[in-house]
Parts: structure tokens; sequence; C-alpha cells
């Protein structure tokens, strides 16, 4: 009986609270604070990411303001100040038909990163779909699925954007000349769609695996069980579940391909097979650049060094996010 009454006593010591003099005791050795709130502790504490990130802020402000501004349009041609050199009157200078420069390239910037981004949303959208699945349902599925990736992986893309070029050239022009195709489509032309298309049908291939590596992770741990239990469908599980849990993978993935997406379009319009004319684009300056860059290497320096600058930019900012966003990197 007594035994029963000092345990009775123990227990009630044990979880008594703690008084004014432990508390001051008390040593904090970290606060308390949410997974994104740390991760953007971590993302400032990176001074390379940081200055990343504020470049690309910059590139992205005067994309948008910097043609609006100009008192130029980028097609505009001035006659009698064809090849100047870079003035106050013309900041970047003009090119072989008097077009100022400086409102083209900021126009050549705002078509790279609208490529870039749209085609690194459509890239996410399909690779995260396509990798759940695989992952979720495992076995044969899987395995099919990953043979198909495999074979995507082997394709080459110079050839299935000239492809598509060539099939799809006279369907679209016939389109937009119907008067039924929204005006979007008629300043892109055939050359942007196809790039676009080639975004979609080849470049998603890294983000599936990705997405497909976390969901074989995350599909035996206790809350999926849970969910399971508890009649959630297979549907739910993988978009309110797991897909969540890989959101910070998917963050990075699709901030690091925005510069591959830039590259791309800047190398297929520097060849030809892009952005049409007179539409501006970085890739298809620096290719009407190339014909004069002894007599005038300053329209070169220009849309090379925003290429440069711009996909630079994006990659140090995602390296930076991506080793804000993995907890292992917590201290």
């Amino acid at each position: 009986m007594n035994t029963m009454n000092d345990t009775k006593v123990l227990e009630k010591n044990l979880f008594l609270p703690a008084t004014d003099e432990e508390k001051a005791t008390t040593e904090i050795m970290r606060p308390s604070v949410s997974y994104w709130r740390d991760a953007w502790n971590r993302l400032r504490a990176n001074k390379v990411a940081t200055g990343a990130l504020v470049v690309i802020i910059l590139i992205i402000l005067a994309a948008i303001i910097g043609p609006i501004i100009s008192p130029y349009t980028y097609e505009q041609i001035n006659k009698g100040q064809e090849n100047l050199k870079p003035s106050m009157q013309h900041i970047f200078g003009t090119d072989s038909l008097g077009r100022d420069l400086f409102t083209r390239t900021m126009i050549g910037a705002r078509i790279s990163l609208a490529v870039g981004v749209v085609a690194a949303i459509m890239i996410s959208i399909i690779g995260i779909i396509y990798g759940a699945i695989s992952g979720f349902f495992g076995g044969w599925v899987d395995n099919i699925m990953m043979r198909i990736v495999d074979i995507v992986y082997s394709i080459p893309t110079i050839l299935i954007v000239i492809l598509l070029q060539v099939v799809l050239k006279k369907p679209i022009d016939i389109y937009i000349q119907s008067g039924h195709a929204p005006a979007f489509l008629n300043s892109m032309g055939v050359g942007l769609i196809s790039i676009f298309l080639v975004m979609a049908l080849l470049y998603w291939v890294d983000m599936a695996r990705i997405v497909r590596g976390q969901i074989l992770a995350l599909k035996e741990q206790e809350f999926v069980l849970a969910a399971k239990v508890l009649g959630a469908s297979n549907r739910s599980i993988i978009f309110k579940h797991l897909i969540p849990n890989c959101i910070g993978q998917i963050i990075v993935v699709t901030t690091l391909k925005i510069p591959e997406a830039i590259f791309t379009e800047s190398f297929l319009s520097f060849i030809g097979l892009g952005v049409s004319s007179p539409m501006a684009s970085l890739g298809s300056l620096s290719q009407t650049a190339l014909k004069g860059i002894y007599s005038y290497p300053y329209m070169l320096i220009f849309p090379a060094a925003a290429i440069s600058v711009i996909i630079l930019s994006f990659n140090l900012f995602g390296d930076g996010l991506r080793d804000a966003l993995d907890p292992r990197m917590k201290k």
C-alpha cells in the first residue's frame, strides 16, 4: 500500500510545472520556426543567391519597363540612323535598319523570360503528374513509364524542332490567317510555337524522375497508410498528400528549368528556328549581329551579355534555393 502511494507521489512530482528559477536556467538552442521561414532565413544568409535574386528582379523590371519608357518601338525603322554606336540618343546603338538596340534587347529579354517561365510551368505540370503516377503505382506501371522516359531522353531536340517547323508551318499559318486565332499566336509565329511544343514533349523527363524518386520514398510513410485506412482515393493521396510533400524539390527543379529553357530558345533563335522577324529575341539579335561582328561588335555584346547574365543569375539562385529548401542543410 505504501509502495502504491509512493508511486503516485512520484508520478505527480514528475508533472509539476517548472518554476521561474528553472525556466531562467533553460537555454533555448534554436527558436521554433516554420519550414518556409527557416528556408527563407537560410536563403537570405546566402549572399550569392540573394544577389542573383536581386539581379533577376532588376532584369524583369527592365524588360517590362524599358520598352515602355523608350521613345522607340522594337520594329521602328529610323532612316539615316543606321549602325550608330551607343550614345545618349541610342543607349545600345542601332542596327543596320536604324532600329534602337536598347528597345530590341529589352523586348528580347522579355520574350526569353516569358519563354523560360511558361516552358518551366509546362514542364513542371507534365513531369509532376507523370512522375507521381509512376512512383505511386510502381511495379509494371513504373517499368513501362520509365522506359518511355528513357526513349524520350534519346530523342535529339534539334531534329524534333526542324520536323515541327516543317509539319506545323502550313496549318499554323492557315489558322492564323483565318482570323480565329488569338492575337498572341500571330506575334509568336511558327518558330516560337514549335519551341513550346518541344519543351512540352521532351524537357519534362528530369522533373518526372525527381518526383518519382520522392514519391517512392514517401509512399511508405505512415501518413499515406493513414489516408488509405480513412478511405482516401489514389488521386487524393497523390495530389493532396504526396505531391505537397515534394514541393521543395519541385520549386528547385522548376527554377533551374527556366535558364535551360531560355538557353534552348536563344540557341534555336540563333540558328533561325525560333522567333520570327520582326519580333526580337536575344538569340535572334545575336545571330543578326554576328554578320557585322568586326565592324559593329556592340550589336553582339549587349544581347550576348544579357543572355549570360540571365542564365547565370537563375542558376546561382536555383543553387541557393536548393540549399535553402534542403532540410539536411539545417544546422
